[in-house]
């Protein structure tokens, strides 16, 4: 860690959260990386961690750049991350920051295991800011200013399948109104009561809840606002495609589960016990 107290702080929570997660797991199975010791060295904090061989985006850039993954490796990653958010759900854990980034694999690029919990909190601790998460996982509940859970964590997965299986970013924003309409594109319009209950919707939609849209004026480089009513719609189905010898059944369970992770309002996602029993998950296990 830096030397400097808040990230001194930041360290020793990151360490007591692995050590947390770590004791409620004792035969290692729950897809969480290892803390095995921390110490200082001139007055830096170092945290000792398990040794892993490379994260998601790395596997994306080496086996699948533009192109994606086979739905196969997409599924035994998904099962292993929603264990891991099982794990965090039952240890009060909220992640903050899932991405391809921040998920490790082994050698074999058979195992993965859930990192870099440096932004990570307990659960019921959570102020409220626009900024938490990665911007291009970043649950619209966040960037909205409502209470966030561990829902956040859920969206952000099915942003990162998406892209383990596309090759491609689902929701690559320029800012949190960008992001906000995106959102919309694939997912249609915001509940009412999101809007009316969000600390941050004013600075996205007006009394009457239609959106505008924060754009740079080509001439005076000066941010401008400009109404939005009709937002063009993509859909799951339409983005997500099936490659020669996919398994069709798979394919449109895989496109369900994307829907259910990627429910607008947090408290209607899919929760991590039905991520685990989706016939996604599930349904290899059950021709084999």
């Amino acid at each position: 860690m830096r030397n400097n107290d808040v990230m001194y702080k930041a360290g020793q929570e990151e360490a007591i959260i692995l050590k947390i997660l770590a004791a409620a797991d004792p035969k290692d199975t729950r897809h969480c990386v290892r803390i095995l010791s921390t110490f200082k060295h001139r007055n830096h904090l170092c945290l000792v961690l398990e040794s892993l061989h490379m994260n998601l985006r790395e596997v994306l850039d080496s086996f699948g750049r533009n192109i994606g993954l086979n739905l196969t490796a997409v599924r035994t990653y998904a099962k292993q991350l929603f264990i891991s958010l099982k794990h965090l759900k039952e240890c009060g854990v909220l992640h903050c920051d899932i991405k391809p980034d921040n998920v490790l694999v082994n050698k074999a690029k058979i195992d993965l295991k859930l990192c870099d919990f440096g932004t990570s909190m307990f659960a019921g601790r959570n102020e409220i800011t626009p900024y938490l998460v990665s911007r291009f996982y970043r649950a619209p509940e966040v960037i909205l200013g409502l209470p966030y859970d561990h829902p956040m964590d859920i969206w952000s997965v099915g942003c990162s399948l998406y892209e383990l299986y596309s090759g491609k970013v689902l929701f690559p924003g320029r800012s949190n109104n960008d992001m906000l309409r995106l959102h919309m594109e694939l997912k249609g319009p915001f509940p009412k009561k999101m809007l009316r209950k969000g600390a941050f919707a004013d600075q996205h939609f007006d009394q009457v809840q239609n959106f505008h849209a924060t754009e740079e004026d080509p001439v005076t480089k000066r941010s401008v606002k400009r109404l939005l009513v009709n937002i063009k719609q993509k859909s799951i189905s339409t983005i997500v495609r099936g490659s020669y010898g996919v398994d069709r059944k798979m394919l449109a369970y895989f496109k369900d589960l994307l829907e259910r992770t990627l429910v607008l309002d947090p408290d209607k996602r899919i929760t991590v016990s039905q991520a685990l029993a989706h016939p996604f998950i599930l349904g290899l296990n059950k021709r084999h």
